[in-house]
This record gives C-alpha cells, sequence and structure tokens, in this order.
C-alpha cells in the first residue's frame, strides 16, 4: 500500500503568502486587477438578423401614389404606350426581372430589374430566404441596389419615360381597390420623380395587357 504524503506550510512560507495577499488588498491598482472581482463590462451584441432601415421602395403605398399624383405621373394603356413610342420618342422602362424580360418583351424596350435575386448570405438574407421557402418560394427577390444607377446610365432625367412590370398595377381607385394597387412599375415610376426624372409615365395593363393585345413584341431566348 502506498504511503501517504503529506506538504507542511512552513511558519516562513506562511508569513511569506500573508505578505503578500496585505500588499495585494493595500496596492489599488493590483486588487483592482487581480483580486477584486470587476463590475463587467456591458457587451454590445449586434444582430446581424435585424431587419435593415427601410428604404425608399418600401415606403408606404399611400404615401408613393400621393407623390406620384402630385408629380403629374401619368397612366397609359398599352396602345396609346405603342403610339407615344412611336411617334413621340418614349422609352419603354421594363423592369421585370431580366429572366422574365428576355423571355418577351415590348420592341425596343430597356431592361433594369428593380428587383433582383437575393445574392447575400448575411443573417439577414438567410432569413429572408427561410421566409420565402416556407411559401414555397425558393427564388425569393431583393430591391436592386444598383437600379437608379442603371436607369441614370441609360437615360438623361429628361428622358420620356413609360415605366413597365408584369401586370401593372393602377393609381386608380374602385370599390375593392380605394387607393389603387401598388406594382414593380408603380414603384419605379416613384423612385424616378423621386431622383429627378420629370417625364416619367406608367404602363396600366403592364406587359401581360400588351401581349394580350399582340402588340410588337420580341425575346433574347
Amino acid at each position: 500500500m502506498a504511503a501517504a504524503t503529506f506538504s507542511f506550510v512552513t511558519p516562513n512560507k506562511f508569513h511569506s503568502h500573508r505578505n503578500l495577499l496585505n500588499s495585494a488588498a493595500e496596492s489599488p491598482a493590483t486588487s483592482s486587477s487581480k483580486f477584486i472581482a470587476r463590475r463587467p463590462t456591458p457587451l454590445a451584441v449586434r444582430n446581424t438578423a435585424t431587419k435593415r432601415p427601410k428604404s425608399p421602395a418600401e415606403e408606404e403605398w399611400r404615401v408613393k401614389r400621393q407623390v406620384l399624383q402630385e408629380r403629374k405621373v401619368r397612366s397609359v394603356d398599352v396602345k396609346e404606350a405603342l403610339r407615344l413610342q412611336n411617334e413621340n420618342n418614349f422609352f419603354i422602362l421594363d423592369v421585370r426581372p431580366e429572366a422574365e424580360f428576355k423571355q418577351g418583351h415590348p420592341v425596343g424596350a430597356v431592361n433594369v430589374q428593380i428587383y433582383r435575386l437575393i445574392k447575400e448570405w448575411t443573417a439577414w438574407d438567410i432569413a429572408r430566404r427561410a421566409a420565402f421557402a416556407f411559401f414555397g418560394i425558393f427564388s425569393g427577390t431583393e430591391e436592386n441596389p444598383d437600379f437608379l444607377q442603371s436607369v441614370e446610365s441609360k437615360f438623361p432625367k429628361d428622358t420620356k419615360i413609360i415605366v413597365a412590370c408584369s401586370s401593372g398595377g393602377t393609381m386608380r381607385p374602385s370599390q375593392n381597390l380605394p387607393e389603387g394597387q401598388q406594382s414593380r412599375s408603380l414603384i419605379a415610376a416613384y423612385l424616378l420623380v423621386l431622383n429627378g426624372y420629370t417625364n416619367v409615365y406608367h404602363l396600366e395593363g403592364g406587359t401581360y395587357a400588351w401581349f394580350k393585345e399582340g402588340l410588337p413584341s420580341e425575346s433574347q431566348e
């Protein structure tokens, strides 16, 4: 059987340890850093999944509609839009996603997508992807941060522009929609007038009505 071993503290060692503790207690710098518990420092925790600040495109539709009316943005049907395009040097700005535009669009239309597929992988973007997937949507979109810059690279501020999307939306009130109905093209028109464009029109009925009327169209497939 192994013999038990004992360690004895000699008087000299005991006094040495006691002196060390006493000197630590008498020294503010040492006591605060080693022997006396500090007050916890608050931690600034950043939640990367927190929603970003609201952009102009996310403004309430009621506010957008009021601005569009104040800036005299007109809605035109597809036949009037074709006439303006042919006779008055109007350009059709198609703000649908690039893939939709390539499948078919009015002849001569220029594409700048106002929304794009979600590209980033931050915590917030992952949460948004999950939310889309919950509803069976696996190609979630986000606002295109380069929308205005791309438009400005193609059109001066005084260009006559007719903004188009799939459905068109409407500013006209109805019994079921007393404030009309928002759409991608109306959001785009709102952003354009906020940024100095002065001749902005809106395509009522969108490209759906354009194709339904059999008006000139082309594809890039």
